[in-house]
């Protein structure tokens, strides 16, 4: 009964340090989003360094994890909702990576449109889609720490939202490219960072769902809501 005893604690000390490392990516992965947006409105050439640089800590987090999984599975061999939150952790660092590469792009084409004319107010609309996925970023960490349901399924229903920001940001970059040629260059890098935040987005859901099968044991029934309709926008030009 004692070795079981302390069996059973070993294991929980073992997923105590899982829930520290993702808290720890979550933490880098959210400073990154916004440093990334800031170094962008503000043109800060050393800020989008750092954020490029910064990416490495996230790296090494996930490689850590990984790490350490791999040695939690082999010795404990955890069965049922055990087993589900080393699964859940793992895909969780997987999406949080994701993220710090997206922060990371959007820092380096940031490097190049420092040397380009502003466009219009695309970079203050980029900002409030990235806060939007900043806010998505810290619900979903604490729903996970908390095994909060409800909060996980607000946070995937509110990518909706992100994506129709986005749709709206692909339209208005298209109308300034079409109303002087000499504004693509900078549109376009300015339309895959707006893709950059979007696809952060996209990854915090999917950890939004991640949560709703580790308290569950399912995955969410419903379709993820979508609205990004980028894909089909048409601009007519007068």
């Amino acid at each position: 009964m004692i070795e079981n005893d302390h069996i059973v604690t070993s294991f929980d000390e073992d997923l105590g340090r899982i829930d520290s490392i993702i808290a720890e990516m979550g933490g880098l992965a959210e400073r990154q989003l916004s440093d990334a947006v800031d170094a962008l409105v503000r043109r800060d050439v050393e800020l989008a360094e750092s954020v490029i640089q910064s990416d490495k800590k996230i790296d090494a987090l996930e490689e850590e994890l990984d790490n350490f999984t791999i040695r939690v599975l082999a010795l404990r061999q955890p069965m049922a909702d055990d087993l589900r939150a080393v699964v859940v952790a793992l895909k969780m660092a997987s999406n949080l990576e994701r993220i710090g590469d997206y922060a990371k792009n959007v820092a380096k084409r940031t490097m190049t449109l420092s040397t380009m004319e502003r466009i219009g107010q695309v970079s203050p609309s980029i900002r409030r889609m990235a806060r939007q996925v900043q806010e998505m970023i810290s619900n979903v960490l604490d729903a996970y720490a908390m095994h909060d349901l409800a909060k996980a399924n607000s946070v995937r229903l509110r990518d909706e939202e992100v994506d129709l920001m986005h749709t709206s940001l692909f339209r208005e970059l298209l109308t300034y490219m079409m109303e002087d040629p000499r504004n693509i260059t900078a549109c376009t890098h300015m339309l895959f960072i707006a893709k950059n935040v979007e696809r952060m987005g996209d990854h915090v859901t999917s950890i939004a769902e991640n949560v709703h099968f580790l308290v569950t044991g399912e995955m969410p029934a419903d379709e993820r809501p979508k609205n990004d309709l980028s894909s089909q926008t048409v601009v007519v030009q007068d």
